[in-house]
C-alpha cells in the first residue's frame, strides 16, 4: 500500500481557523488586525474555486464574502523593496547601486520569500485550492503579511518585520555572489584611471599542477608597487579576473574580511535617507570620495 499524501491541517476535526490566525500573530510577536491578517492569506485562486463550486450546485451568481490578497501583496512587495534597499545602503555605502538592487531582488525572489513563509508557519493557513502551496503562493502571502502588519501596527513595525525575517536571510551569505559585474578588469582599470593611478600590473605569484587537469594559478594585481587584488583560478586568465574582482571588493568594502552585516539597525520611517548609492558608471567616471558620505 502506497503512503498517503499529507493532508491539509484544515481538514482535521479539531481545526479552528480563527484560533490559528490569532496564534500565528502571537508566535511572531505581532498584533495583527484580524481582518487584515485573514485577507493576507486569501489567494485569488481560492475565491475562483469557491465560486465554481457554488455554480456547480446551481447558484448562478455566487458570492464569496472574502477579499483576496493581490493588492496586499503588491503593496507589501513595495515595502520590502524600499526598506531592504535603504538597509543595505546604510550597511554598504560604497557598494554600487546596481549591487544593492541585485541583492534586494534576491530577497524578493519567490524561492527566498517562499522559504521564509514556510518557516514561519504560513502553509496551513493559506486559503488556496492547491496543497501544498506553490512557491509563488507562499511568496505572495509573505508580501501580503508585511502590508497587513503595516495596516495593523504601522510602518515601523512592518519595517522591523522585514529586517528580522527577510533581511536576516542574508546571514552567512556573500553579497558579492548575488551580483555579477561584467568585465571586472575593465571596470577596475577605469576606476584607477579616474583616480589618476597607473594601470594594474598582473604578476603570477604562485602555481601548482601545471599542465594537469588540477592546475591552479595565483595572480596578484599591483598598482604603484602595491598589491590591490589577489585571485586564484584554473588558468591565468581566470585568476586575473578573480584578482580584479578581489580588488573591486576592497574598493567597495565588501571583502570576506569585512564585518558581517548587522541585523539590529533601526531606520526611521520618517527619514528616507540614504538615497541611492553611486552607480558603477559613476565609480568609473566621478570623484567617489566626494559622493560617498560614509567610507
Amino acid at each position: 500500500m502506497e503512503p498517503q499524501p499529507p493532508q491539509p491541517r484544515n481538514t482535521y476535526v479539531e481545526w479552528n481557523y480563527n484560533s490559528e490566525l490569532f496564534a500565528f500573530g502571537k508566535r511572531l510577536g505581532e498584533d495583527f488586525n484580524k481582518e487584515f491578517l485573514q485577507q493576507a492569506f486569501v489567494e485569488r485562486s481560492y475565491i475562483i474555486s469557491e465560486e465554481e463550486k457554488q455554480k456547480k450546485v446551481g447558484i448562478e451568481e455566487p458570492k464569496i464574502l472574502l477579499a483576496d490578497n493581490r493588492e496586499y501583496a503588491e503593496a507589501g512587495e513595495s515595502i520590502i523593496s524600499e526598506y531592504s534597499k535603504r538597509y543595505l545602503r546604510t550597511v554598504y555605502p560604497r557598494f554600487p547601486e546596481e549591487g544593492i538592487c541585485s541583492v534586494s531582488d534576491y530577497l524578493l525572489s519567490d524561492d527566498v520569500l517562499a522559504d521564509i513563509a514556510k518557516n514561519i508557519g504560513t502553509s496551513d493557513l493559506i486559503l488556496t485550492p492547491d496543497h501544498p502551496p506553490s512557491a509563488k503562493t507562499l511568496a505572495n502571502v509573505l508580501k501580503a503579511l508585511v502590508y497587513a502588519l503595516n495596516l495593523s501596527s504601522g510602518e515601523d513595525r512592518a519595517n522591523m518585520f522585514v529586517r528580522d525575517f527577510i533581511i536576516t536571510y542574508l546571514s552567512g551569505k556573500d553579497i558579492n555572489e548575488l551580483w555579477s559585474i561584467k568585465n571586472p578588469e575593465n571596470v577596475l582599470a577605469s576606476i584607477l584611471e579616474r583616480e589618476g593611478k597607473h594601470s594594474v600590473e598582473p604578476r603570477l605569484t604562485g602555481e601548482a599542477g601545471k599542465n594537469t587537469i588540477l592546475s591552479a594559478f595565483q595572480v596578484g594585481l599591483y598598482c604603484n608597487k602595491e598589491l590591490v587584488g589577489l585571485g586564484f583560478g584554473e588558468s591565468i586568465s581566470v585568476a586575473k579576473e578573480t584578482a580584479a574582482m578581489d580588488a573591486l571588493k576592497r574598493l567597495f568594502h565588501t571583502t570576506e574580511r569585512a564585518k558581517p552585516i548587522p541585523f539590529d539597525l533601526v531606520l526611521s520611517s520618517d527619514k528616507k535617507e540614504p538615497f541611492a548609492n553611486i552607480s558603477i558608471e559613476d565609480w568609473c567616471e566621478k570623484n567617489v570620495k566626494a559622493m560617498v558620505t560614509k567610507v
